[in-house]
């Protein structure tokens, strides 16, 4: 189990230690063109793996934002393909490569199941990108109606994390994946739902509210 108290993503040890390794030999060796702009990579590493602890005080039928980011899309969507029979708002969320990037489940509930789709890696920040793209579907049935959070790659994040399988339980602000580097999730609201979050909005994962059943 991860402790809250060592805030750096597991996945991100790899790329920290071998930056370390490296920019500590080339110290070693006074070989500065390239030790100072290692040292500067082990930073950026160690700044986009960070992952603090979070907890939410919103309500217990709101739908928490999943990433942290800047929401760029709300928009209405019909059924089909990624998401059940119906009528659904999409919230895009947009995350910068300076973004924490652990994602958070935004509600409480069950998984109901886990779908991958292969794809390109355009800008993800794009509308085309939302079924361009590669990109792996969550669905969760909470206890107030059913859910949907898309991961979705882009043009420099080529690696999708999901750590759930189907069937398992979820509590709503549990880490349950990432994307490196950068990229977007789309969070599928059933159309009943309120949203209260607008485009140009930054939010934080398992703190923002961004919408209520």
């Amino acid at each position: 189990m991860r402790l809250d108290k060592f805030p750096l993503a597991s996945p991100g040890w790899p790329y920290i230690a071998a930056c370390l390794l490296l920019a500590a030999v080339a110290t070693a060796l006074s070989v500065w063109v390239m030790a100072i702009p290692l040292w500067l990579i082990l930073l950026l590493m160690i700044n986009f793996f960070r992952d603090p602890a979070r907890q939410s005080q919103a309500p217990e039928r709101a739908v928490i934002s999943p990433a942290d980011g800047k929401v760029v899309a709300i928009e209405p969507r019909a059924g089909g393909g990624d998401l059940p029979p119906g009528d659904w708002r999409v919230v895009s969320i947009f995350m910068n490569i300076f973004d924490v990037h652990v994602n958070r489940a935004p509600a409480g509930g069950r998984v109901e199941g886990i779908v991958h789709h292969p794809g390109g890696y355009l800008p993800a920040d794009r509308p085309e990108a939302a079924t361009g793209n590669e990109r792996l579907a969550l669905h969760l049935e909470t206890p107030y109606g059913p859910l949907v959070v898309v991961q979705v790659a882009g043009l420099v994040a080529r690696r999708i994390e999901c750590y759930l399988a189907a069937g398992d339980p979820v509590a709503r602000g549990q880490r349950y994946g990432m994307i490196r580097f950068g990229s977007r999730l789309d969070v599928y609201l059933p159309a009943t739902a309120t949203v209260s979050v607008k485009p140009g909005d930054r939010v934080r994962a398992g703190i923002t509210p961004i919408g209520e059943f």
